[in-house]
């Protein structure tokens, strides 16, 4: 929507205003600016508003808008008058109005800062949270124009408006006056706005993205009039699952006396179809999308997942292709997987939906799994189901133009068949919201995320991302900071999400090792060593070893409270004819179940070479129906099976059913153990619940999951009791004064390119941080170093400042410990001898710091991440090896304490080798000061301090640099949209 020359010149149309929005039943709008050309939209919107809702908002009876009304309502300044409306098929169904008022309640312009603001939605409409998305919006747009204050004027009867206000989280006042409740909002955002504004969202991303893969009934356009073809593979599908809900057939060029295909309704249109669809599958060639969507839009399809492709992955004519297909369904509040998607299946015994090219859906179960490639899940899915693994739901999203894994970590957070949930990405089109939502869902259960396309330059065309100038491993290391479990590999992800779906979490690095090779149980030592984990010395039960004897050897090793975690290593046992007997996995299998079910709730992972049916024994799921005495007896006397007769497992593997609502932090495998203690006075007793145990065909996969779970586990505890930024820091910082003088330094007209403060200019900022940098002063001469020198006291160093030289001691541009005069004298011809004139090197003289390790200290703003907090040794380290550690701002106490330990050379400043250690606490102060500099003030886009030089007693901070400019937008921190495509 443009504007018309009828607006006003001097303020144009806001586009940025524009915003589409998940509505609280997952159903999209559009937000966007009224304007002249909204005149007949606006009286068709009030015609379909109840005399109720008008004579809330008029306070009398107000049957019809007068030509005036209608002036007044669809023309605004966009500074001292507002208008925003939702809007829904180009229909309004909403609006919301503000007008800037004084002191007195009179119109008024800036500088005024209070408006008055007014709302009305179609009933049809109310209870869709329709209005506390307006709210949002129109504070922005009010905090933009430099208005503080909201004023509201409601009827007493009118509780759903109230609510909407008081519900908000912003500082708010009420009072009666004259029959109405007047309020007032302070648009300040507030913890809990935000709070509210991220809970609303959670609920409303999830909603959106159930009603896509619990649908009650779905309709493939493109269904082909012969076998093969996208559209019949996924309808033969979908009846192959069982898909509980209705299922149509629609293609145009069905003949109109077709009644049924595969045994299912055909239809040439959504629209023949006479019933309710809520879900369409999208397999019809691009040029003829657009009409497929229209007809689903104007019968109330909610949801859309494309099959089709010749998108955006076919280059910039394919690209606008995916940008208009988006904005068409959004239109209609539809949402979207895909375009070139692979499809979605829900295993929920509720749903069974297989809407998807997958020929077999995978067994149910516990794991949520999302792709961007089709042909990685293909191969994800085929691995899952070759290992007895089993999936709660499963996603591939192609270009992924709409719906993201952002979605989907917002609707498995609070799933109850989900407990881990695996994600491969190839780009990250919100960095910074990823974080925040994967960081909230790790703290209740496991998030595995395998990142392709990690090298600039290698985004999959199709994915609309942001430019990031961060290196890999520093998203890796702040995806850790979240708690994401990140690994390299498809495989990995596997051989983790196997782990943590079926065995609880460990509760520390000691693990026991026992098998019946001692070479295997040597690598899976080693391995362990190697993973950082502390494993116990093997215990061999030599190649004699039966089913019993493994079962009573995890027993004891599960039992022993100085073991976290087992690995089970085993080969094919020699018979007593002196041959390898490898038939016999299920006898293993069903011991080692056993003994795990009976014993102490740790993770047991399972090392095998050659042993037939052992992995699938383990991986096997049982029914969760109480189990009758015969049965139980021949589950308990599985493992002293005679060795020729394979006794398979009866026991359970139960299935938790959490209730819905927001979730409490469980431990990953608490399904498989929770019934241990359900039993009750009287009740039958339970069965031993006999989990799934992951098996592996290698020592060192097995072992780097389990290093993975512990990693996790780890995180999990730390993250119950939150970090904090300490209180002394408010004592010493002066957040106004540091504001004052960067919009100083910046002007009134900042070059968008920023600057880079002065050496002066950049110490005084951090002074009011509580940041002091050492004093340096200019040496253009050696006169002039020898007066520098008086002034600051010996013993000095004399130092160059030339870019190609700085920090460059192995280039001879730094003397230290200079004691006296002659020294100093001597050291500056040696200097300049060496490496050129004064005018080129730019010495200076400073005072000599105590002694101690040299470390760096930096900040950036990404574009994509956000502000990152950065720490290493000075030199080599750092700069040659990578050896720098990264967190999130705003950091707290544990985030600096982390950092500084993290890097692979923190023994340094620790005690290395006999050394005094460094004074960790003021390293770890200044770390603090340091991330709330850059997040109180979003224009210090860059600080670095090197070198820091950290003694035993206190640090000295050498040299600094800052640049500062305009601040990038915040979009995580504004109302809720979906992003732009």
């Amino acid at each position: 929507m443009q504007p018309t020359p009828e607006q006003s010149p001097h303020h144009a149309y806001p586009d940025h205003w524009e915003a589409d929005v998940v509505l609280r039943d997952g159903g999209t709008a559009r937000i966007r600016p009224i304007t002249t050309d909204d005149a007949e939209r606006l009286v068709s919107f009030y015609e379909q508003v109840s005399d109720e809702s008008k004579y809330y908002r008029f306070f009398a009876p107000y049957p019809r808008l007068s030509a005036k009304d209608v002036h007044r309502f669809t023309h605004h300044d966009y500074v001292d008058r507002v208008g925003l409306a939702v809007t829904v098929g180009g229909e309004f169904i909403a609006t919301v109005r503000y007008d800037r008022i004084d002191a007195t309640g009179r119109p008024a312009s800036a500088p005024a800062d209070e408006a008055e603001v007014a709302f009305l939605v179609q009933d049809a409409h109310q209870g869709r949270g329709v209005a506390s998305a307006l709210l949002e919006h129109i504070a922005a747009v009010a905090r933009e124009r430099g208005i503080r204050r909201f004023a509201a004027e409601v009827l007493p009867a009118n509780n759903k408006m109230i609510k909407v206000f008081r519900d908000a989280g912003y500082t708010q006042q009420r009072s009666f006056e004259d029959g109405a409740v007047h309020l007032t909002l302070d648009l300040e955002p507030t913890a809990e706005s935000l709070a509210v504004q991220r809970a609303r969202e959670q609920r409303a991303e999830a909603r959106s993205v159930q009603r896509l893969i619990a649908p009650g009934s779905v309709a493939v356009i493109g269904t082909g009039r012969n076998p093969g073809g996208v559209g019949r593979t996924v309808l033969r599908n979908l009846l192959a699952a069982g898909f509980t809900g209705r299922t149509y057939a629609v293609n145009s060029a069905f003949a109109a006396d077709q009644a049924t295909i595969d045994g299912v309704p055909a239809h040439r249109s959504i629209g023949e179809i006479g019933e309710p669809v809520d879900l369409a599958v999208v397999a019809v060639p691009a040029d003829r999308v657009p009409e497929a969507v229209t007809d689903c839009g104007e019968h109330g399809v909610q949801g859309l997942v494309v099959l089709s492709a010749g998108y955006a992955e076919w280059g910039a004519e394919g690209r606008e292709r995916q940008r208009e297909l988006v904005r068409q369904a959004r239109s209609y509040g539809m949402r979207i997987i895909g375009p070139n998607a692979f499809g979605v299946i829900n295993n929920s015994d509720a749903v069974r939906l297989n809407a998807s090219l997958a020929p077999e859906s995978p067994a149910p179960g516990r794991i949520g799994l999302f792709t961007q490639s089709g042909a990685i899940g293909i191969a994800l899915l085929s691995g899952l189901y070759r290992r007895g693994a089993g999936l709660s739901t499963f996603i591939s999203a192609g270009n992924r133009a709409d719906i993201s894994g952002n979605d989907f970590l917002q609707y498995w957070y609070e799933d109850p068949d989900t407990d881990v949930a695996l994600l491969y990405l190839e780009s990250l089109g919100n960095p910074r919201k990823f974080t925040r939502l994967a960081r909230r869902t790790a703290a209740v259960k496991p998030v595995v995320v395998v990142k392709g396309a990690r090298h600039s330059g290698s985004t999959p065309p199709g994915h609309a991302v942001p430019v990031s100038r961060i290196p890999d491993a520093t998203v890796s290391a702040l995806m850790r900071q979240a708690g994401v479990i990140r690994v390299d590999t498809v495989t990995e992800m596997v051989d983790a999400g196997l782990l943590l779906a079926d065995q609880p979490l460990p509760a520390g690095p000691r693990i026991a090792i026992l098998g019946n090779s001692e070479s295997l149980g040597l690598l899976t030592y080693d391995a362990c060593l190697a993973e950082g984990l502390r494993p116990r010395p093997p215990r061999d039960l030599t190649t004699a070893a039966t089913p019993q004897n493994f079962r009573d050897a995890l027993a004891e090793a599960l039992a022993d409270s100085n073991c976290d975690a087992v690995v089970v290593t085993a080969i094919p046992w020699v018979g007593e004819n002196g041959e390898a007997e490898s038939g016999d996995g299920e006898v293993l299998a069903a011991a080692l179940r056993t003994a795990a079910a009976t014993g102490p709730a740790k993770p047991v992972a399972v090392v095998h070479v050659e042993i037939g049916g052992l992995a699938e024994a383990l991986a096997a799921a049982t029914s969760t129906a109480a189990v009758p005495p015969v049965a139980r007896a021949s589950a308990a006397d599985a493992s002293t099976a005679p060795a020729d007769r394979a006794v398979p497992p009866t026991a359970l593997a139960a299935s938790s059913t959490a209730p819905a609502g927001p979730p409490t932090p469980t431990t990953p495998g608490d399904h498989l153990t929770r019934q241990r203690s359900d039993t009750g006075p009287g009740d039958t007793p339970a069965v031993p619940t006999l989990g799934r145990i992951p098996a592996y065909p290698a020592a060192e996969r097995a072992v780097r999951a389990l290093a993975e779970a512990v990693k996790y586990a780890q995180w999990r505890r730390q993250a119950a009791v939150p970090g904090k930024v300490p209180e002394f820091l408010d004592d010493t910082i002066d957040e106004a004064g540091a504001a004052a003088r960067i919009d100083a330094l910046l002007g009134p007209d900042p070059d968008p390119r920023g600057r880079s403060l002065g050496h002066d200019e950049a110490c005084e900022l951090l002074g009011r941080y509580g940041i002091t940098v050492r004093p340096t002063l200019p040496a253009p001469d050696p006169d002039a170093a020898v007066a520098a020198a008086a002034r600051l006291g010996y013993p000095v160093a004399l130092k160059t400042t030339a870019p190609h030289l700085r920090h460059r001691a192995d280039l001879g541009g730094v003397r230290l410990d200079l004691a006296n005069e002659a020294a100093l004298r001597r050291a500056y011809g040696e200097l300049t001898d060496l490496l050129g004139k004064p005018t080129e090197l730019q010495p200076v003289v400073q005072s000599m710091a105590p002694r101690g390790v040299d470390t760096v200290v930096r900040a950036t703003i990404d574009p994509a991440a956000g502000a990152v907090l950065s720490f290493g040794l000075a030199g080599a380290p750092s700069e040659l090896l990578g050896d720098t550690a990264h967190r999130l701002v705003p950091a707290t106490d544990r985030d600096a304490a982390e950092l500084i330990r993290s890097i692979r050379a923190a023994p340094v400043l620790f005690g290395w080798r006999g050394s005094a250690p460094v004074d960790s606490a003021a390293l770890e102060e200044l770390l603090l000061r340091v991330s709330r500099l850059v997040d109180d003030h979003p224009e210090v886009v860059s600080v670095a301090l090197e070198p820091v030089v950290v003694a035993t007693q206190g640090l000295t901070v050498l040299g600094a640099s800052v640049r500062l400019a305009p601040p990038p937008a915040r979009t995580d921190l504004g109302p809720r949209r979906l992003s732009n495509y």
